[in-house]
Order: structure tokens, then sequence, then C-alpha cells
């Protein structure tokens, strides 16, 4: 079974090729700041997409999608905040996806499911 970590990355490497397949530009992945990160950030046309990736190996603890709910919603938007900033992009019109990923235990990737404005 992958540890937290090489499943977080392994879900981000499906999240893009998904993303990529369906014409999203990726621009940036783990955009890191004092705030928090983003895992994904890409283009679909003009508008700015800000995706979090939620993988997980088991259903035990409910849907990947099923854990992006109030605080990191606000989280993820008080990053995309600075993002938008630093990028020069104040005005740019911007949307929050989600990304669920399930894989099984080998780590080997079973679903992907996009929510486009998931919040």
């Amino acid at each position: 079974m992958p540890d937290r970590r090489s499943l977080g990355k392994l879900g981000e490497d499906a999240a893009c090729r998904f993303l990529a397949s369906r014409g999203y530009e990726i621009v940036t992945r783990n955009f890191r700041c004092r705030l928090g990160e983003l895992d994904i950030v890409c283009r679909q046309g003009q508008t700015v997409v800000f995706v979090e990736v939620r993988a997980r190996s088991s259903a035990s603890f409910g849907l990947p999608q099923e854990s992006v709910v109030g605080p990191k919603e606000r989280k993820v938007r008080q990053v995309a905040q600075v993002y938008l900033q630093q990028a020069g992009l104040g005005e740019a019109r911007c949307r929050f996806d989600v990304v669920a990923v399930q894989a099984d235990r080998q780590g080997r990737i079973e679903k992907v499911e996009h929510f486009p404005d998931a919040f």
C-alpha cells in the first residue's frame, strides 16, 4: 500500500493527465505560500481553475471528494487569492474544482472523477 505522500503524488499525477486529456492547460503544481498549498492551477480557456486533488486507497473514511469541506475550502480560496495577486491576475475569472482519485492498495488508479465548480 502506498504511503500518504506517494498516494498524494500518484493522485496529482493522475489528475493532471486527466485534466490535460480534456484540454486543460496545467499552469503550475504545488504552489506554496505561508498560508498553504494549491495542488494544481490550470486554465480552461480564459478561466483560471484551482484544483484540489483528493486521493484514497480505501473507502473506509468515505469518498475522496467528501473530504473537501468548509475549512479546506476557505484555505484553498485564501491561497488562490495569494496566487492571483502574485501572478498579476487579480481580475481573472476563476473557479474551484475537485478531482477525486481512487487507487487500489497497490497504488494502481481505479477511478478519477472531476467535480467542476465544486465550491
